[in-house]
């Protein structure tokens, strides 16, 4: 029990049974993806068979697919255009709560801002087909894919905030007091000082808010109409025509796309860090 305490504050890592419990969670989380990725290299073209050799002829045939190209070429147009707007507004909002004098209203604005991240995302998904269904009624236009890239920015906005404002918060703001005596104008100050500073937590929001965009499938499903189809969704849809080979391919492609977003966010957290 002595082990479990480092000067006299209690770890964690050392509690007895930490290791086990971890092992077990981290068996939980991963497994399943590892039998994934394993059963897209199976040459058996039935999905329940046993192995039977190494191919890579469904990453082939995956690729090769027209509609899972095109799928995919939306998901990361669509990622892509609500990584930058969400950003954007992520990055003004961070500077709003987080510089200047407190006013009123600030909690309130903060809790506004970070509430997508508790609300369940079927009620955000049923709030917003509400809220278009309304704007149709009143006005008549059509929005097509841009009832999409609202909702992903809408969703997307608290995850590029977070560490935008953590970053803001570590940052010393007694160099804006230095750039103002060196007569610098706000705007000069946040060019030259304050954003190349924040450069890292940006980059780590964008990179957040482009793998939740590319990955969402419960309000995609609720706000998509005809043709626009994401790679999730059209994923969901062979899956409930017949369960193939092929698709195991397509979600090791897709896991690899959010593994290398996931990577990239925690290097460039943990650089923000050091």
């Amino acid at each position: 029990m002595a082990k479990a305490f480092i000067k006299g504050v209690a770890d964690v890592k050392r509690q007895p049974g930490f290791g086990l419990i971890a092992g077990v969670c981290i068996a939980v989380l991963y497994l399943p993806l590892m039998i994934i990725a394993a059963y897209s290299f199976n040459a058996a073209s039935n999905i329940g068979a046993g192995w039977s050799g190494f191919t890579v002829d469904w990453y082939a045939s995956a690729l090769q697919n027209r509609e899972f190209y095109d799928s995919a070429i939306l998901s990361i147009g669509l990622a892509f255009a609500a990584m930058v707007i969400s950003t954007t507004l992520a990055t003004a909002a961070a500077l709003g709560t987080t510089r200047g004098r407190p006013w009123r209203g600030q909690t309130a604005t903060f809790v506004a801002i970070t509430t997508p991240l508790v609300v369940p995302e079927i009620v955000t998904g049923i709030s917003l087909l509400a809220f278009f269904s309304a704007i149709a009624a009143l006005v008549d236009i059509n929005l097509g894919l841009g009832k999409l890239l609202i909702a992903h920015v809408t969703f997307c906005i608290p995850f590029a905030y977070l560490p935008i404002k953590a970053r803001l918060e570590g940052m010393d703001e007694t160099l804006d007091s230095a750039a103002a005596d060196l007569y610098a104008t706000r705007w000069q100050t946040f060019r030259y000082v304050t954003l190349p500073l924040l450069v890292p937590g940006i980059s780590s929001g964008a990179a957040l808010a482009f793998i939740v965009s590319f990955d969402d499938f419960t309000i995609t499903q609720l706000i998509a109409g005809p043709g626009e189809t994401t790679l999730p969704l059209y994923i969901y849809t062979r899956i409930r025509r017949a369960l193939t080979p092929e698709i195991n391919a397509m979600c090791t492609l897709l896991l690899l796309i959010s593994f290398i977003f996931i990577i990239l966010s925690f290097g460039i957290s943990k650089r923000r860090s050091q």
